[in-house]
C-alpha cells in the first residue's frame, strides 16, 4: 500500500537544470532572496514561493543541525506550530535528507514512514505531501522542504521536480546566508563568553561565584541544572556550596572524591558524557529519589588551573531538547578553564576568612584584654573582653594612641607601651590598678606588655594583655556568702584549678517551699520578699555549719552540695544532719511566725549521693560554679517526691549505703523516677518528728515494713490490712493511706507480666 502512493524523483536535485518557462520562476527564486538580509526572512520568502508555484495549503522548512544530527524546523507557513526536532535519518523527511532523491506521497497515512505525531499534536490532517532536500550544486546538504496538502487536486510529479528545481537554485544564497549566519552566532556566543569571564574574575567570595558560574554554564549549554564541585586536599572530598535559607546563608554538599560519576571524573581527568541516564551503569539514581529530580542527560567534565593540577569537576545535567554534544563538552572545557583563576582566588579568599575568623573568634572568646597598638603607635583592635574591662565602646578605642586612651592617670601603663616600643622587650606588672574614665572605679588587673614581630623579626607594634583580678579580691567575701568563710579561705588557696571541670562524688540536697504560689498572694511582693529571706538566711546556716556550699537559689528553691569542691569523709552524714536540722529549725521558725501571727512554712527536701561534674560552667560574661549530671536531677526528683508520699525528707539508696551515721528512716518505695529506667529505692528520714507529729513511730514504721513487704510479693489483702494497722496508730500517715489506694487499684486491674514492686512515676 505504501509503494503505491509514493513516488520517488528520478533524478538527484543536484543535477537537475530548468527548462521551458522555468527559468523565469528560478531567477525570481534568486532575487527575492538575495534582497532579504537575515537568514529566516529568506527561508520565509522561499516557503510562500513553493506554496505559491505547488499550490500547497502549507509548508515547512527543515535545517540540518550536524552536532546533534537531526532536522528542525527554522520555518513555516500555515498555523504556527512548535519546533520540531527529528533525526535526520528518521521519517519522510528524514529518508529524504539522506537520499538526496525528493518524494511524492499521494495518501500520506498509506506511507509507512509518515509521522502522524504532528498531526495529532496540531490537529492539521495531512493529505498529501512532497518533499525535497535542499543541496547546492555541489552535493552539498543544506537541510529538506516540504509542502503539505495540494489545495486542488493532488500534488504532481511536475509538482515535486517543480519543488526540487526551487531549492536547488535557493541553495547557493540559503547557503551564504547560513554561513554568515553561524558567524554572527559563533561571535554572539564569543561575546558572551568573554562577557560571563569578566563577571567571573569580579566575584572574589566563593560561594556567590559557584551560584554565578552554574547559572552561567546552564544557560550557555541549554541544560537545566549544573553544579561545580571543587576538591578539599585535607579532606580528599569534592564539595560545593549553595544560597541555603536566609540571606548570607550558605549549604555545603560533599563526599569523596573517588565516588560516583564526578569522582571517577576527577581522579582519571576523562570527561564523561551519559546521554541516557538510567541506562547507564555508572549512574547512580539514589540522588534522584532523594530529590525528586529526574536526570535524563549528563555531562561531567574534570577542571584544572594552568599547571595541569585537577582542581574540581564540572557536573551539567538535562540538555533541553536533546542531548550533549561534543561541541558542547568542548564550549564546557574552554570555560572551566577560563575560570580556574577565578576559583582559585575565590577558595584562597575564602580560606583567609575562615582563617580571619577562625583569629576574631578566639581573641572574642579570650576572657582577657586584648589592645593592639600599630607602627604608628595607635591602637588597632581591642577585643571584647577588653572592652568589658575598660568600659568603653569600639568606637572610643581605635585609633586614639596609649596617652590619648589611657590618660595621665594610668601614665604608668602609657610609659611600659612606650618603653616596649623602643626596647622590644616585654614589661609585665601584676595588681595593678587602671583608673576608669567612664566612671571613679579603680579596676585590679595583671598587665603584659609585649612587642608584636612579623614572621621575619620586623618590628610590628605592641599588644597590651590585662586580666582582671578585681573579681578575685572580691572572691572571698562574696564566697563566705554562700559558704563557711574557712572553707572560702581553702578553696581560694587551692586555686583555679579546683573551679574547673571535675568529676566527683558528692552529696546534693534540693528543698522546696510548698505552697509557694498561695503564701505569695497572702504576703504581696514586699512581704514576699522579707519572708524569703528570713527563711533563706535560717537554711543557709544550717548548710554552712556542715561545710556545705549553697550552690544557688531558684526561686523559693535551695540547692546545697556536700563534696565539691573540698571532699569531706562524711560528707553524705554531712548533708544529712543538714537536712535533719533544716526541718528542726525551721519548725522554731514557724514558732515565730505563729506568735506574730504568720502563716507556717512547709518544706520538702530530697538528698541524693553520686557522680556529679563540677566546675564554673557559663558564657565568657558570666559564669556560675555548680554541678550538674544525673545525681543532681535524682535529688531534684526526690524533693518534688516529697509531695506524693506525705514526707519532708527523702533519700535515695545510694546515699543510705554510704551513711557512716545511725538514723531514723524507713524505706518508702522502689521507684523508675522520670526520664530513667532503672528502679532507686528511697527512704524517708524521720528523725527530725517528735511524738506529736508522728505517734508510735516504732509501731508505725514496723506495720508499713510489713505492708511493703506483702506488697512486693502482690499479696494485696495482707498488704492492705498492715498498712491500715499502721493508719489506726498515726491516721495522718500519707504514705499509707497511698499504698492501701494502690493495693486496691492493683487488685482489681492485675499488673501484666512479673510484678516486681516497681512504681513508674510520671511525673517530676
Amino acid at each position: 500500500m505504501a509503494t503505491q502512493s509514493r513516488t520517488k524523483s528520478t533524478s538527484k536535485s543536484s543535477s537537475s537544470t530548468p527548462s521551458g518557462a522555468e527559468p523565469e520562476l528560478l531567477l525570481h527564486v534568486v532575487d527575492s532572496l538575495a534582497e532579504l538580509r537575515t537568514l529566516d526572512e529568506q527561508l520565509k520568502q522561499l516557503l510562500k514561493i513553493v506554496n505559491e508555484q505547488t499550490g500547497a495549503e502549507r509548508g515547512t522548512l527543515f535545517l540540518h543541525d550536524a552536532e546533534s544530527s537531526e532536522l528542525y524546523s527554522r520555518a513555516s507557513l500555515g498555523d504556527k506550530i512548535p519546533e520540531i526536532r527529528v533525526s535526520d535519518t528518521a521519517g519522510v523527511i528524514g529518508q529524504v535528507f539522506t537520499s538526496g532523491e525528493g518524494v511524492l506521497i499521494a495518501n500520506a497515512y498509506a506511507d509507512e514512514t509518515f509521522n502522524s505525531a504532528v498531526d495529532e499534536m496540531t490537529g492539521y490532517k495531512t493529505r498529501n505531501i512532497i518533499c525535497a532536500p535542499i543541496r547546492t550544486r555541489c552535493g552539498k546538504a543544506l537541510g529538506v522542504a516540504q509542502a503539505l496538502n495540494k489545495t486542488k487536486g493532488r500534488f504532481t510529479k511536475a509538482d515535486l521536480e517543480l519543488l526540487e528545481l526551487i531549492t536547488l537554485q535557493a541553495s547557493t544564497v540559503l547557503q551564504g546566508s547560513l554561513s554568515v549566519s553561524q558567524m554572527l552566532e559563533n561571535q554572539q556566543k564569543e561575546a558572551e563568553f568573554l562577557d560571563m569571564v569578566a563577571k567571573i574574575s569580579s566575584e572574589i567570595q566563593l560561594g556567590p561565584l559557584l551560584i554565578m558560574i552554574m547559572s552561567m554554564i546552564t544557560g550557555m549549554l541549554n541544560a537545566e541544572r549544573a553544579t561545580l564541585f571543587i576538591n578539599d586536599e585535607k579532606t580528599n572530598e569534592l564539595y560545593t556550596e549553595t544560597s541555603a535559607g536566609a540571606v548570607g546563608q550558605r549549604e555545603r554538599i560533599q563526599f569523596p572524591n573517588d565516588k560516583g560519576i564526578a569522582g571517577t571524573v576527577f581522579q582519571t581527568g576523562e570527561s564523561v558524557s551519559i546521554p541516557y541516564a538510567y541506562a547507564d551503569l555508572r549512574f547512580n539514581p539514589a540522588f534522584d529519589k532523594q530529590t525528586g529530580f529526574f536526570t535524563r542527560s549528563l555531562l561531567c567534565v574534570p577542571l584544572a588551573n594552568k599547571q595541569g593540577k585537577r582542581i574540581g569537576v564540572t557536573q551539567v545535567l538535562n540538555k533541553i531538547g536533546g542531548t550533549f554534544t561534543k561541541d558542547d563538552q568542548v564550549r564546557l572545557k574552554a570555560f572551566t578553564a577560563q575560570i580556574t583563576i577565578a576559583l582559585e582566588n575565590a577558595k584562597l579568599f575564602d580560606d583567609m576568612q575562615s582563617i580571619k575568623q577562625y583569629n576574631e573568634g578566639i581573641l572574642e572568646s579570650m576572657s582577657n584584654g586584648l589592645v593592639t597598638f600599630g607602627e604608628e603607635k595607635q591602637i588597632v583592635t581591642c577585643n571584647q573582653a577588653g572592652l568589658s574591662i575598660l568600659d568603653v565602646a569600639l568606637d572610643q578605642v581605635i585609633g586614639k594612641s596609649a596617652q590619648e586612651f589611657f590618660g595621665d592617670n594610668n601614665s604608668w601603663l602609657v610609659d611600659n607601651i612606650e618603653r616596649v616600643s623602643t626596647e622590644h622587650e616585654s614589661i609585665v606588672t601584676m595588681d595593678a590598678e587602671i583608673a576608669l574614665e567612664s566612671s571613679e572605679e579603680k579596676k585590679s588587673v595583671n598587665v603584659n606588655v609585649s612587642p608584636l614581630t612579623g614572621g621575619k623579626g620586623e618590628h610590628l607594634g605592641s599588644m597590651v594583655l590585662l586580666e582582671d583580678i578585681s573579681t578575685e579580691k572580691r572572691m572571698k567575701s562574696t564566697m563566705s556568702r554562700y559558704m563557711d568563710p574557712a572553707l572560702a579561705e581553702t578553696v581560694l588557696e587551692a586555686g583555679g584549678d579546683i573551679l574547673g571541670g571535675n568529676l566527683s562524688e558528692a552529696t546534693v540536697l534540693f528543698s522546696d517551699i510548698r505552697g509557694f504560689t498561695t503564701l505569695t498572694e497572702e504576703l504581696g511582693a514586699k512581704g514576699t520578699v522579707t519572708m524569703l529571706n528570713e527563711y533563706f538566711t535560717v537554711m543557709i546556716d544550717c548548710i554552712t555549719e556542715e561545710g556545705g556550699i549553697l550552690d544557688k537559689f531558684i526561686g523559693d528553691a535551695i540547692m546545697a552540695v556536700f563534696g565539691t569542691p573540698i571532699v569531706h569523709p562524711d560528707d553524705p552524714d554531712r548533708g544529712l544532719r543538714t537536712a535533719i536540722k533544716m526541718m528542726t529549725d525551721l519548725a522554731a521558725f514557724n514558732v515565730v511566725r505563729k506568735e506574730r501571727g504568720l502563716k507556717a512554712i512547709d518544706i520538702g527536701i530530697g538528698l541524693n549521693t553520686d557522680q556529679v561534674v563540677s566546675g564554673n560552667i557559663g558564657s565568657p560574661k558570666r559564669q556560675e560554679y555548680t554541678v550538674i549530671g544525673d545525681g543532681v536531677n535524682l535529688a531534684a526528683r526526690l524533693e518534688s517526691a516529697c509531695k506524693q508520699y506525705g514526707a519532708h525528707l527523702l533519700i535515695s539508696e545510694f546515699t543510705i549505703k554510704q551513711l557512716k551515721g545511725t538514723y531514723r528512716t524507713r524505706e518508702i518505695d522502689s521507684v523508675v523516677v522520670k526520664g530513667k529506667t532503672e528502679p532507686v529505692l528511697v527512704h524517708e528520714v524521720l528523725d527530725y518528728h517528735t511524738e506529736e507529729t508522728f505517734p508510735s513511730m516504732s509501731d508505725v514504721t514496723n506495720y508499713f515494713r510489713d505492708g511493703i513487704t506483702e506488697y512486693r510479693v502482690g499479696n494485696w489483702d495482707k498488704a492492705t490490712s498492715s498498712f491500715e494497722e499502721a493508719l489506726q496508730l498515726h491516721p495522718n500517715d500519707k504514705a499509707s493511706k497511698l499504698y492501701i489506694e494502690r493495693c486496691e487499684f492493683l487488685k482489681e486491674n492485675p499488673p501484666e507480666g512479673e510484678w516486681t514492686g516497681v512504681w513508674v512515676m510520671t511525673s517530676k
